[in-house]
């Protein structure tokens, strides 16, 4: 791993992070996501992020080492991807905090959260091909590439998806059920 890696802390979610959506709902932050959410949408995601627990996952607000400031959005959700039981990861890192290398430090916490959680034997992620800022940090966190897929996201939208994923128990990716 990159002893450059800043620390970050993962604090679960709570009812006062719903600015943190409202911030990360632009045009720039949602270009690869279908596009900025109506109020509506931002409450509905709110709402999730909150019931998301236990066996179904968990949503966190990254946090950085120094001031503790909030920077962003991360977590991991239970889903079925080819047959299989699976956790699907996502996150957004503010603009301010863009570049600094959190995401992929709070990327790597997440596996780890993962692999605490213990029901499910992979973690994914799906960024699009096109995201080169996602995909770089799926390779530094520690993902492995499994190639191309189409992937639904938004719901009623497919589009060309990277298929990332890490082992959480068990022997490596390569048996992944591509």
């Amino acid at each position: 791993m990159n002893d450059e890696t800043p620390c970050v802390t993962l604090r679960p979610w709570s009812g006062e992070d719903f600015w943190i959506l409202e911030r990360a709902n632009t045009p720039e932050m949602t270009e690869h996501l279908g596009g900025p959410e109506s109020r509506e949408g931002l409450v509905d995601r709110h709402e999730r992020y909150l019931r998301t627990v236990g066996g179904s996952g968990r949503m966190y607000a990254i946090e950085t080492s120094q001031g503790g400031e909030s920077a962003g959005v991360i977590g991991f959700w239970a889903r079925t991807w080819r047959e299989e039981q699976v956790y699907e990861a996502g996150w957004g890192v503010l603009p301010e905090y863009q570049g600094r290398g959190l995401a992929v430090a709070a990327a790597r916490a997440v596996i780890a959260e993962a692999r605490r959680q213990g029901d499910r034997r992979r973690l994914h992620a799906f960024p699009g091909v096109d995201h080169p800022a996602s995909n770089a940090v799926c390779r530094r966190a520690g993902f492995t590439l499994l190639g191309e897929c189409l992937f639904e996201y938004p719901k009623g939208h497919l589009s060309s998806s990277n298929d990332w994923a890490v082992e959480l128990h068990g022997t490596g990716v390569a048996d992944a059920g591509r």
